[in-house]
């Protein structure tokens, strides 16, 4: 296959790719509708709070913490066969997912999707770099990160309709057919590939990799889960993760033969690209963490109809994000950069002055145009970090990009999720002062946890409902502006360090006439 032409069935490979995604990312969305359910002790398993939310982070530390091996793996022994194997795996676990008789079992399910998922993610994204020239390569990257802001929406009125429907086991189940038409598809039309030249195995390198990964992201799912970044339970695995990942850098300096050479982050392009797409995330998942509540409790629409206000945040995706390498080209990385962070800055800062009156259609309209922005940031980012590794890294690379995404959008749910709590607590505790100590403590948690309280308060609760929707609403609106001013760094690294656009070659070399 000639690279700079190509495989000649490119375009059906990238459907497939973005097809098989499609189960993993519907999968990060389409649970969250069912937790209500799942808590249910008739209709679903009867998890606690702990449970539930163990669920959830079972899945995203393991495929936080494998990423980056498997892209390294991938890249050895074949994308092919590992995205094919990460499937597999996807969609059995799916299975005993949607089967498991209690809690505990529906964890090590939801781990076992996790070792899947990190599996397919970046096998994806290497065989794109791996199929397409450079040419069309951003545009390729475009069409696959639309396809995942489809899925992002579809998701939850997906998981709506399942619920209504079916069993809570439906919003599991539904991965099986994508796996399976995935799977035949990925057998019968994508080409095989790998690093051709493998360098000497690094299994003490892989293995630092993992231990880092997985304690920065428990230390920050703990964080969540706490409230808090204060505790010794948050600071003590996040600085041990902080710990083992500086000695994987100097190991890694230190080899003739490393996983993942760092010296990469020399590479100006490469590591202003990493830092835009973690700040973006960062800003961006601690974001929706409040919108989902905003939605649901403060404005009261259901699981499926959040959902559904969610469409234009997804279709500001799928129609931009495959024009986004033609504004990186028109106006250059930095230009167009730039613009996009400011736009998602202001729509973050948006958040900030809504209110329980605020108008549908101005909340549609805020939703459409950062999802605009976002699809003008993360194609050319991502492409700028492919594209700055040797096409046999390409693995390496797309492990890289997903990593960095996934572990700043924990810490930001965990970070900014923390700012939400402690200033609602903090607003609450006043208006909860004549109440037990126990049922302060409960109701002061969060939002929902006081709308449980109210529930069982009864006529005395409804008191509670209007000081707990003005004290989320203030919290919302700190939480906001914090998120707003971690996009604003985001603006400042891409004005200072994003590349600009490149100077035609005949102009930059072009030289005034020698003197004779």
């Amino acid at each position: 296959m000639d690279p700079n032409s190509g495989h000649p069935r490119r375009w059906p490979i990238l459907g497939v790719l973005v097809f098989s995604l499609l189960a993993v990312v519907l999968d990060n969305t389409i649970l969250n509708v069912a937790m209500k359910t799942i808590a249910d002790p008739i209709a679903g398993l009867g998890a606690t709070q702990s449970e539930l939310e163990w669920a959830i982070n079972s899945y995203t530390l393991v495929f936080a913490g494998l990423l980056f091996t498997f892209g390294v793996i991938g890249d050895r022994t074949g994308r092919k066969r590992m995205l094919f194997i990460g499937m597999a795996l996807f969609g059995l676990a799916s299975l005993a997912s949607a089967y498991s008789q209690d809690p505990a079992q529906l964890i090590l399910a939801r781990a076992a999707m996790g070792i899947g998922g990190a599996a397919i993610m970046p096998a994806t994204l290497a065989i794109i770099s791996n199929v397409f020239p450079p040419a069309e390569r951003g545009k390729a990257i475009g069409v696959w990160a639309g396809g995942v802001g489809l899925a992002v929406a579809i998701g939850p009125i997906t998981g709506g309709l399942l619920i209504e429907h079916f069993w809570w086991g439906s919003v599991f189940l539904v991965n099986v057919p994508i796996v399976v038409i995935g799977m035949i598809l990925i057998g019968t039309i994508v080409p095989e590939s790998k690093d051709p030249k493998p360098s000497k195995l690094d299994p003490f390198g892989v293995v630092l990799s993992i231990i880092g990964l997985v304690a920065i992201v428990y230390g920050i799912i703990r964080g969540g889960f706490l409230g808090t970044v204060a505790s010794a339970e948050v600071l003590l695995p996040t600085l041990l993760g902080v710990a083992v990942l500086g000695v994987f850098v100097w190991w890694e300096r230190r080899i003739d033969h490393p996983v993942f050479d760092v010296r990469n982050f020399s590479n100006i392009r490469f590591s202003s690209a990493i830092a835009m797409m973690g700040i973006v995330f960062f800003a961006m998942m601690g974001g929706m963490f409040f919108l989902t509540f905003y939605l649901q409790v403060v404005l009261g629409f259901s699981a499926l109809q959040a959902g559904a206000l969610m469409i234009p945040f997804a279709a500001a995706q799928l129609i931009f994000a495959p024009l986004s390498q033609r504004v990186n080209e028109r106006f250059g990385a930095k230009l167009s950069a730039t613009v996009s962070m400011i736009t998602v800055t202001l729509a973050l800062t948006s958040y900030a002055f809504l209110d329980q009156n605020t108008p549908v259609v101005l909340i549609e309209v805020i939703f459409f145009v950062q999802g605009a922005a976002m699809a003008n940031i993360m194609p050319p980012a991502t492409t700028a970090i492919m594209e700055s590794l040797p096409r046999e890294k390409a693995g390496v690379g797309s492990a890289m990009s997903n990593t960095v995404r996934q572990v700043a959008g924990a810490l930001g749910v965990a970070v900014l999720g923390s700012v939400l709590s402690s200033s609602y607590r903090g607003q609450m505790e006043p208006v909860l002062a004549g109440l037990p100590a126990d049922v302060q403590h409960s109701a002061g948690e969060s939002i929902m946890a006081t709308m449980g309280v109210v529930e069982t308060l009864g006529e005395r609760g409804q008191a509670l409902i209007k000081p707990a929707f003005a004290a989320f609403i203030d919290g919302m609106h700190v939480t906001a502006l914090v998120s707003a001013a971690i996009a604003l760094l985001g603006v400042a690294v891409v004005a200072k360090w994003m590349p600009g656009k490149a100077r035609p070659v005949q102009q930059a070399e072009k030289k005034e006439p020698a003197v004779v």
